[in-house]
């Protein structure tokens, strides 16, 4: 199984200097997210400072940018990076999208089809492109000059629920999953929609903490686990798994003025325990283990939310040592 990372820096230079370390390590992929940083930016810039490592968006917004400049974006980075990009997409939710972006969020499903089949058509070139769906495109007179770096770039989406991964087995080239996926989840769940004719590369991602002491490992990625759970979305899913009272106290905490990313005081063990690989290096190599033959690849971030930065800079190096320890 190969082991991706999610590089992490208070400025693109140290990020760029992680995304080197990584690719030292050994790891497979570098991918960039989008959150505070827009995902393409970063991952030209990791493109730019790296000579192997691949190099992904995981994820960029599918609908807060047109399908046509995402596919001119991808096509830049691939010729950018010599052929290691890989465009990982994900829909976000309603109101991310129509309060932050002031995008659309109607039908989510058959737009993000519209979407992936409109960046194969800007890719395909030709002239006139085209295509109608709950999202068109109609373009004459346009013809992209430049020469591809490859025939097709590797579309991964990002999918939750059943429809989007039914989506994403369909007509996606790899599934890149929510920051808390779970073994579990994956293999009852997850797998047996993607698992078809069709070969996907199958990426899992899991919030890694490393450290000798182990309950300093836990308390730094609490916080991870308690932004989502103050998040009505995740209510159902920590719900099912008997942390239904942690979801309601971190809500109403958020709800009170306490900031999304320092709940983790409220989150149990056991729940971090549960949704993200906390510990030694030795526990922490056994956790990754548990991912074999059910993922390709796992995409591990150090963690960062309501951490200072000294904390974040430790957490990455310990996780990148874990990298490229294994055999």
């Amino acid at each position: 199984m190969r082991l991706d990372v999610q590089p992490w820096g208070a400025t693109l230079a140290e990020l760029v200097d992680a995304a080197r370390a990584a690719e030292a390590a050994g790891a497979g992929v570098a991918w960039t997210p989008e959150l505070h940083r827009s995902a393409p930016v970063v991952a030209a810039a990791i493109a730019a400072g790296t000579q192997t490592i691949g190099v992904g968006t995981g994820i960029a917004l599918a609908f807060a940018r047109s399908a046509m400049l995402t596919a001119l974006t991808a096509l830049d980075l691939d010729e950018l990076s010599g052929g290691r990009f890989r465009l990982g997409l994900g829909t976000g939710v309603a109101r991310l999208n129509q309060d932050w972006h002031g995008a659309d969020f109607e039908k989510p499903v058959p737009r993000l089809r519209d979407t992936v089949a409109i960046i194969r058509a800007v890719e395909a070139g030709g002239d006139p492109i085209a295509h109608e769906g709950v999202r068109s495109i109609a373009v004459r007179g346009w013809r992209r000059p430049y020469p591809a770096a490859r025939p097709q770039i590797p579309i991964y989406l990002a999918a939750v629920g059943p429809a989007m991964l039914r989506l994403t087995a369909a007509i996606a080239d790899g599934w890149i999953s929510h920051e808390l996926c779970p073994p579990d989840d994956l293999r009852t769940r997850i797998r047996p929609v993607l698992t078809g004719s069709r070969k996907l590369d199958i990426v899992a991602s899991a919030c890694c903490s490393v450290d000798a002491d182990p309950a300093i490992a836990r308390r730094r990625a609490a916080n991870v686990v308690g932004f989502y759970a103050s998040v009505r979305s995740y209510a159902d899913m920590f719900g099912a798994a008997g942390f239904g009272p942690v979801t309601t106290a971190a809500n109403a905490a958020l709800r009170a003025g306490r900031p999304a990313d320092d709940l983790g005081d409220l989150i149990p063990d056991e729940m971090v325990d549960a949704y993200t690989i906390a510990g030694t290096p030795a526990h922490c190599a056994a956790r990754i283990t548990e991912y074999d033959g059910l993922a390709d690849a796992i995409k591990l971030s150090p963690p960062s939310y309501g951490l200072p930065a000294d904390q974040v800079r430790e957490a990455q190096k310990s996780l990148l040592e874990l990298v490229g320890s294994r055999p």
